[in-house]
């Protein structure tokens, strides 16, 4: 099955039609073929996981879904081949039956055919009496690029099928983007962390990046610091809704080296005492450092 282990599927609840059809089911989702009370199929939803790549580029799947479809056998009828259907007697094929109750005239389900207006004297072996059979379809998923999580795709009368020969349902594939394990996706933006080296921030270089069109060079200046965001214009997604293509925002991590040997302690060592008393080199320390000292002097303590 496509989609991954996190797809699935899942029936729409019980219609207005089923909950209230005994006053209003010609008004909603009960209509007449023939004299017969047919009733729309069930909506589906099919949970379909998609990787970054697929989402953002489109892609075709192939699904399997089990549901109601109607009875080859008896063409939905219920009925053995070569019978029909008769009309219900009791309610005259309307499917329901009018009770006297003191002043009030009340409307319920016709107790002999259990409101579809129509008796099987000979049901169908297949599907006994039903019109419908449970099968496990393939179908055929087209999904445009720039879908993101939580966007549905509509597959007309790919639901289940509906009762004594009534219209199928609709099937909604609901999508789900898997993590992915270097870009995070915000509408049309991708964001992802660059780790560079101690020496790359002070002395600035130029690195690969990944992106999904493939690999691009990075420039990065002397004296980066930590957090510093490098926008790649078009290098993001163009969102399913239309709207231009976003962009790619690399935030660098400065990376502390670590395992270090005697002799690379050494230069550190001796990098930092190069570096005593002048503040030019950490501007941003040397401010805070000053902000801790004039905290603690207007404290009274």
């Amino acid at each position: 099955m496509a989609g991954g282990p996190g797809a699935g599927f899942g029936r729409g609840g019980a219609s207005f039609s089923d909950i209230f059809g005994d006053v209003f089911g010609d008004i909603f989702g009960a209509g007449r073929a023939g004299g017969q009370r047919v009733y729309r199929g069930a909506d589906l939803r099919y949970n379909l996981e998609l990787s970054l790549e697929d989402a953002v580029r489109g892609t075709t799947v192939k699904i399997r879904v089990p549901t109601y479809t109607p009875c080859k056998t008896c063409n939905g009828s219920g009925a053995r081949k070569g019978t029909h259907p008769s009309t219900c007697t009791t309610c005259g094929g309307h499917g329901q039956v009018r009770m006297q109750q003191g002043f009030f005239s009340v409307q319920q389900t016709c107790p002999r055919c259990h409101g579809t207006g129509t008796i099987i004297a000979d049901p169908c072996d297949d599907c006994h009496g039903q019109g419908r059979v449970k099968e496990q379809k393939t179908l055929s998923v087209k999904v445009p690029a720039g879908v993101d999580t939580g966007d549905r795709i509509r597959l007309a009368n790919e639901g289940e099928a509906g009762e004594s020969g009534g219209p199928p349902g609709d099937l909604y594939v609901q999508i789900q983007v898997k993590d992915h394990p270097i870009f995070k996706r915000d509408d049309a933006h991708l964001y992802c962390e660059v780790p560079i080296s101690f020496v790359t921030a002070a002395l600035g270089g130029e690195l690969e990046v990944p992106t999904l069109d493939g690999r691009v060079n990075l420039k990065i200046p002397p004296e980066t610091q930590t957090g510093k965001l490098f926008r790649m214009r078009g290098k993001g997604v163009k969102p399913v809704r239309g709207g231009g293509v976003g962009d790619l925002l690399c935030r660098v991590v400065v990376e502390t080296p670590v395992k270090l040997n005697n002799k690379q302690k050494d230069l550190l060592r001796d990098f930092e005492a190069s570096m005593k008393d002048n503040h030019s080199h950490s501007p941003q320390a040397h401010s805070w450092l000053d902000g801790v000292k004039n905290f603690f002097d207007s404290m009274k303590f």
